[in-house]
């Protein structure tokens, strides 16, 4: 068969690199997530033709448990997935299981490499040959990545109600993700293959579009347009037509309009409210970075963690992507550190802050203290290489962390 695109999701680095060459040499290439989180990272960013699932990721755990997890995302986000299943001789009855919940086949372990890609190539034809009725072929790579309550809701809520015609209205502050949910829904409706139309409503120059609109439409701003507007707007929605709406709050809306555009309301929390989702969106945008600048892909430190944790960006996750992008661009040590994200971290603050003196001054002090704490812990109290980390010298940290008390 031609060359295909697998994804190998396995914490065993040296498994990993025995498939990796086996798959290689037949002309497959195959990419490594060592965890389920690298792994929807990745498939946010590409398609591919077959998936390859260990069951278990934990040292000492047997009972397949973390892989149904990741199987269960995988099909629920995905059910044309080519899964494969690995798992232990003694786990039969495992990889039956993971078959019912939606994988295509599995491989025992220890096997052989001409058997295991003679499985997966006859898997890629299989679903090639019997896509699953009603499911468009390839699956987009948008995903809505997280693991937080409010974005595990509001990723069922989509699966629930793409496939339907109901009107959408997409709530929350700008930057949360609102347009990557109105194209998952569109892309999990009937009007999959068609592009959908898009139109800002505050300029009427657009409304003709309106009119012509077919399949979906989107419309963004409805709730920043005046009432004698939005009653206009309501005479001109064809009744066919589904749409999902962009707003920051559905109460702007007029009741008539909010019944018309809002069967379902799906609310996008801030990154504030999504805890450590923060930390796993900001290792997904340093991946996603570093492929498109060509550049190795660098982790965070404890300290550039904890400071992500511990403020909001300027712009929610779009803000988080850019401070990650461009700290990837000026990376000379390898790592992203506290001291690479400071920029945008002052710049959060003080646009946050309601009065320009002391708010901002109480604001940037409890920031400090949370990265030299941080920057502290990770190099085991290392005075001189927390200060590199952090951009400071020696003699300019002793002074922070006596005025702290540190």
């Amino acid at each position: 068969m031609s060359s295909a695109a697998i994804l190998l999701i396995d914490d065993n680095p040296d498994v990993a690199r025995a498939i990796a060459l086996a798959f290689d040499c037949v002309g497959h290439a195959v990419d490594v997530a060592h965890a389920p989180e690298e792994a929807f990272s990745m498939l946010a960013q590409r398609h591919y033709e077959a998936i390859l699932l260990d069951l278990n990721f934990t040292q000492g755990q047997t009972s397949g448990a973390e892989g149904f997890a990741c199987l269960a995302r995988i099909v629920a986000e995905d059910p044309q997935a080519t899964v494969v299943v690995i798992t232990a001789h003694s786990g039969i009855r495992i990889a039956v299981a993971a078959m019912q919940a939606g994988a295509l086949d599995f491989v025992i372990k220890p096997w052989r490499n001409a058997d295991l890609i003679a499985r997966v190539e006859a898997a890629i034809a299989k679903r090639a040959r019997h896509p699953l009725v009603g499911a468009s072929m390839p699956a987009p790579p948008h995903r809505l990545l997280g693991d937080s309550a409010p974005i595990v809701a509001a990723r069922d809520l989509i699966r629930r109600i793409a496939p339907t015609s109901a009107s959408v209205l997409v709530s929350g502050l700008a930057g949360t993700g609102r347009s990557l949910a109105a194209a998952l829904i569109h892309e999990g409706s009937a009007y999959a293959d068609d592009r959908p139309s898009t139109i800002d409503v505050r300029d009427e120059a657009a409304w003709p579009r309106v009119d012509a609109a077919v399949g979906t439409l989107i419309l963004r701003h409805v709730d920043q347009i005046d009432a004698v507007r939005q009653a206009r707007l309501i005479d001109r929605l064809p009744d066919e037509v589904r749409t999902i709406t962009i707003v920051d709050l559905p109460e702007r809306l007029s009741p008539r309009l909010r019944a018309r555009l809002g069967t379902i309301i799906l609310p996008l929390p801030p990154l504030a409210a999504r805890g450590a989702d923060a930390v796993l969106l900001a290792r997904h945008f340093a991946r996603v970075a570093a492929e498109r600048h060509g550049k190795p892909v660098p982790p965070l430190t404890a300290s550039a963690e904890a400071l992500i944790l511990a403020h909001n960006l300027p712009d929610e996750v779009r803000g988080l992507a850019q401070a990650v992008e461009r700290a990837v661009l000026l990376d000379d040590d390898g790592v992203i550190d506290a001291g690479a994200l400071v920029p945008k971290l002052v710049q959060a603050i003080a646009a946050a802050a309601p009065s320009p003196v002391t708010p901002l001054e109480l604001s940037l002090s409890g920031s400090e203290r949370v990265m030299i704490e941080a920057a502290l812990r990770q190099h085991h109290h290392n005075v001189s290489h927390a200060a590199a980390s952090l951009g400071l010298s020696r003699q300019a940290l002793y002074r922070r962390m006596t005025r702290h008390g540190l």
